[in-house]
């Protein structure tokens, strides 16, 4: 199951798309069946019989079932323009930078006689690219949804609470927790 850090990755890469995914089921199953090289690969992928993707190609069936015509929408978009994702990646990587808006409960370690109670915030935050490209990589290692929790805490730890050096030197960790919403650019 994928985490909230990575639905927000995919949404910034689908912002990014540089034209539309196809929207009708016969051009969608078309597109994947030319993805995975066969109609049986897109029928594992979906979970319906060859003969039932053969029909959506063909046309023949013109609606797939909403369970069925969900998992195909996310199999089109996940795949979708990839050198173009790569692209936008690389540059939020190397130069850009990324940004991370969000409403989350921050806590952190900070020295005795300094409050380190928890509260919720708003921020929008840009990171700079060493904070992207370790995002990135450990996404494409497969991290889970804490250690991408925890590169983005460090940022945030870094640039905003810290101001890059210039305040709140004591402080030693920040955790983000109870996220209600976060969304990425680059």
């Amino acid at each position: 199951m994928a985490g909230e850090i990575d639905d927000a990755i995919e949404r910034a890469d689908r912002e990014s798309f540089t034209r539309e995914p196809p929207k009708t089921l016969k051009g969608q199953i078309g597109y994947l069946i030319r993805q995975l090289g066969s109609a049986k690969a897109v029928a594992q992928e979906i979970g319906v019989t060859a003969d039932s993707v053969n029909r959506y190609r063909r046309g023949a069936r013109k609606h797939a079932r909403t369970d069925v015509a969900v998992k195909i929408d996310e199999l089109v978009r996940r795949r979708w323009q990839p050198q173009v994702r790569k692209r936008r990646q690389k540059q939020a990587a190397t130069s850009g930078g990324i940004t991370v808006e969000t409403r989350a409960r921050f806590g952190y370690t900070a020295p005795i006689g300094t409050t380190d109670d928890g509260r919720f915030r708003r921020l929008t935050v840009h990171l700079p690219p060493a904070y992207a490209q370790r995002l990135f990589e450990a996404r494409d290692s497969g991290a889970g949804d804490q250690e991408m929790r925890q590169i983005i805490a460090e940022g945030f730890k870094d640039i905003y609470f810290q101001d890059g050096g210039g305040r709140a030197l004591g402080l030693s960790e920040v955790e983000i927790n109870d996220i209600d919403y976060l969304d990425l650019d680059y």
